[in-house]
């Protein structure tokens, strides 16, 4: 087994665990990705992020053959957003931009920082933690969120997971994505 780290902070523990790691680049394929999230909804759209990798976690998900992610009974949620915070990561030089547009959306940005300083993601971009009511679109809201010109991504996971399994006082449920018959031409 090797594994594609989906932050720094992941490839300095799996070194210390022992684990082979290669790239993204030498990584011919991903079989399954296994990861937490903030909130997951009966759909199994996530949002996550709050841990600063929202970036890579998506694109090591997107990557990969299967998305498993593990949570407790405490982040699934009727409905994406209900704990009002959504990460959203941003190119510096384009922070008070998107700070502004994302305020006259409606959605209140905070910049992430550890004390007075700002936090920087692994890629080098800044994080707004932006404040969002129960999301019922989650599709359309990462779209117009993506329009924004200086935002790299957000904590949005939509139609990503294919498995959650959620741990509730020592038992284990499975929460399945259907999976899509493929139809050839």
């Amino acid at each position: 087994m090797t594994a594609v780290p989906t932050s720094e902070a992941t490839a300095t523990l799996a070194r210390q665990l022992g684990i082979p790691l290669v790239s993204l680049d030498d990584a011919p394929s991903v079989d399954i990705t296994l990861d937490g999230a903030d909130e997951v909804d009966a759909r199994l759209d996530l949002i996550k992020g709050y841990g600063g990798a929202l970036i890579r976690e998506k694109i090591v998900a997107a990557a990969s053959r299967r998305l498993v992610i593990l949570v407790g009974r405490d982040k699934v949620v009727a409905m994406l957003g209900t704990r009002g915070r959504l990460p959203i990561e941003v190119v510096p030089f384009a922070a008070g931009f998107c700070r502004r547009r994302l305020a006259a959306e409606g959605y209140a940005p905070v910049l992430r920082t550890t004390g007075s300083t700002p936090v920087v993601s692994d890629n080098g971009n800044l994080i707004f933690d932006c404040t969002v009511t129960p999301i019922a679109d989650a599709t359309r809201l990462e779209g117009n969120l993506r329009s924004i010109p200086g935002v790299v991504g957000t904590g949005l996971f939509v139609g990503m997971a294919h498995t959650v399994l959620v741990w509730d006082e020592g038992r284990v449920t499975t929460m399945s994505r259907p999976e899509v018959p493929v139809t050839l031409p």
